[in-house]
Order: structure tokens, then sequence, then C-alpha cells
């Protein structure tokens, strides 16, 4: 088969159609499960607000799930032409205000944290999980992980108020 300039033409507009898609769909090779304690997160910002909906639990938060290479680099906002849909993850909201919530001020819903978080960082996991799935598998993972009964369990830390935020401390025997 003889190639003409124009079906030259047409395979190079074929093959920039398709550009962006590869250049979107960068690999990672894990994730960090990355979860934060209120009251740390509190003590290391000038200030915190409690989320609308309440103080939250003296628990683990989620503070994102993050798409990571071997070399110790991440990639970050691997999409530009994605958009946080709200309504994606409308059945996970009661779920997500109560294991990710935001510390952030002024005071809101989460709904700023979760967008950035999935604009930075669930947009480089496209290729396994949309935006639904992306939330669903923090929260799964944030269940199975249960960070804090190993180590009440354990008899080793001590929670408890201490000006009004909730703080672990590790006793060291």
């Amino acid at each position: 088969m003889k190639l003409t300039s124009g079906s030259i033409v047409i395979i190079n507009l074929l093959a920039l159609q398709y550009l962006p898609v590869l250049c979107l769909s960068q690999d990672f090779d894990f994730f960090y499960f990355v979860l934060q304690w209120p009251g740390s997160y509190c003590d290391t910002k000038q200030r915190c607000c409690y989320p609308k909906t309440g103080k939250p639990s003296a628990d683990f938060g989620i503070h994102g799930l993050w798409p990571n290479y071997n070399d110790g680099g991440y990639p970050s906002n691997c999409d530009p032409d994605s958009r946080f849909d709200k309504s994606e993850i409308s059945s996970l909201i009661g779920s997500l205000e109560k294991e990710w919530p935001t510390l952030s001020c002024p005071s809101n819903d989460g709904v700023k944290f979760w967008t950035h978080e999935w604009l930075k960082h669930g947009t480089c996991s496209e290729s396994e999980l949309d935006q639904r799935e992306y939330f669903e598998a923090a929260l799964q993972l944030k269940q199975k992980a249960n960070l804090l009964q190993p180590l009440t369990s354990a008899g080793n830390p001590q929670i408890h108020k201490d000006s009004g935020q909730s703080n672990i401390q590790l006793i060291v025997v």
C-alpha cells in the first residue's frame, strides 16, 4: 500500500487527536493513602476551622489518596479539562464529611477540599479510577486501615482533650 500525502496528513491528524489522551493518562507506581490527626493539623497551622458539620471526631481523617512514582516523585494536575462534579459523589457526601473533613478556614462543607484533591491527585489516577471510584477507594481504605483501633487496643496512645483540640500522644515505655 502506497501512502499519499493526503493519507499521511490524515494519519498525522488522527495521531494528534489522540496525543492529549496519551499525555493525560500518566502512569504511576502506587498510591499514598494519607491520613491526618485533626489536633496535629490545627497545631501546625496558625488557625483551623471546624467543618460546617461540626468538630471532627477524635480519629484520623483522610487527607488524600495520591498517585506516586517509585523514585519519590508524583504526578499532579494531570487533566486540566477535568472538572470536579459533586453529583458524581452525592451519595458519598455524608461519609466524606465524617471521614474526609476539612479543617481549613473559613469553615466550609468540604467541597473545596475534595475539589482540590480530585484536581491535583485524582485526575492522575483516571487510568485506574474515575471520580466516584477515587473517593470510594479512599473511604474503603480508611475503613480497612482503622488506624485508631490498633493504637487504642495496644494501650499505647492516650487520647485526650487539650485546649479544645483532640490530641494523641504516644507513650514510649
